[in-house]
């Protein structure tokens, strides 16, 4: 991405961002999901750097407001799922509710593991767009 630089619009860097996540293995995939807290929680697995901690809290803001039922189903299907699929459930959190985020993480759950990587790939395309425009924004 760096070596591409300047970009003359955020929409080409968007475009951009996204032909290499799309290029990209699955492993490399993977280790982009391990920068990620769990929804419902505050750290990820990989040390990640102060602005990506905020920016997964304000993301996950529908989760702080979850009922004490609803914040345990998280918890445990986070887990059968991380079980299930060898990584944590990704969504792109950003104006979703606790609600909708577990009934989006029951849904998943059903899927076999190449769908479900897939899907996890996109979500982590979503929340990279959102970043970028965040950092470009911010500047």
């Amino acid at each position: 991405m760096s070596n591409d630089r300047p970009y003359q619009t955020l929409e080409s860097l968007i475009t951009h961002a996204d032909r290499v996540w799309w290029s990209l293995t699955s492993e490399d995939w993977l280790e982009a999901f391990r920068s990620h807290p769990k929804i419902g929680e505050k750290k990820a697995s990989d040390n990640i750097s102060t602005q990506s901690q905020q920016w997964s809290g304000q993301e996950q803001a529908g989760v702080s407001s979850a009922s004490q039922d609803t914040a345990n189903s998280l918890a445990e299907l986070n887990r059968g799922y991380e079980q299930k699929f060898g990584f944590i459930f990704i969504i792109c959190a950003t104006g979703k509710t606790s609600d909708e985020m577990l009934a989006a993480l029951k849904e998943r759950l059903a899927n076999d593991s190449d769908t479900e990587l897939r899907l996890a790939a996109a979500e982590q395309a979503k929340i990279t767009e959102l970043r970028l425009k965040k950092l470009l924004t911010s500047a």
